[in-house]
């Protein structure tokens, strides 16, 4: 669409409501429309959300809007099942779900764990259990299936950083 002046706008569309507020909005790679999912008060701070959206794109680091909105539990259950593992391995990991990462993560979008939130829910399993062998083993088994997420373009980075958390103590 042309603006006032008779130009094409390069990149998406801005335009005004009758309440005076502003939105913006552009084709994605996949070719569905992104609407910003607020309003703006001026047109700059319309076409600043546009900029930005086109600065991700060109660099490679577009994410659809909803590649995050994935439930962990659903995806952590399809990454167990997906993967060529012994037998004892899925049950040790579907054991370690069910005990250890469901009751914290289960009911939330992979886009809402967060590196807070991993330390917070590894500081109250070794809080809660004397077994620190299998907070470790957990901590793995969350971190694999973050990663993979990353993999998947879901989320932008594996929010499992803490050093050391996986690794086990040697028995003495």
């Amino acid at each position: 669409m042309a603006n006032k002046k008779g130009r094409r706008r390069r990149f998406g569309a801005v335009r005004q409501y009758r309440s005076g507020r502003w939105t913006a909005s552009y084709l994605a790679p996949d070719g569905e429309r992104v609407r910003a999912e607020e309003t703006f008060e001026t047109k700059k701070d319309a076409e600043i959300w546009l900029s930005q959206a086109e600065a991700d794109l060109s660099r490679g680091d577009w994410r659809s809007p909803d590649a995050g909105a994935v439930n962990f539990r659903v995806y952590a259950e399809k990454w167990v099942e997906e993967r060529e593992l012994a037998v004892r391995t899925v049950d040790l990991y579907e054991h370690l779900l069910r005990l250890h990462l469901l009751p914290a993560f289960g009911a939330l979008d992979l886009d809402e764990i967060t590196a807070p939130r991993v330390r917070e829910w590894r500081a109250e399993r070794l809080r809660a259990t004397s077994a620190k062998t299998t907070v470790a083993k957990a901590y793995r088994l969350l971190k694999g299936v973050m990663e993979t997420a990353v993999d998947d373009d879901l989320i932008s980075r594996n929010p499992c950083r803490i050093k050391g958390a996986g690794k086990e103590a040697a028995a003495e």
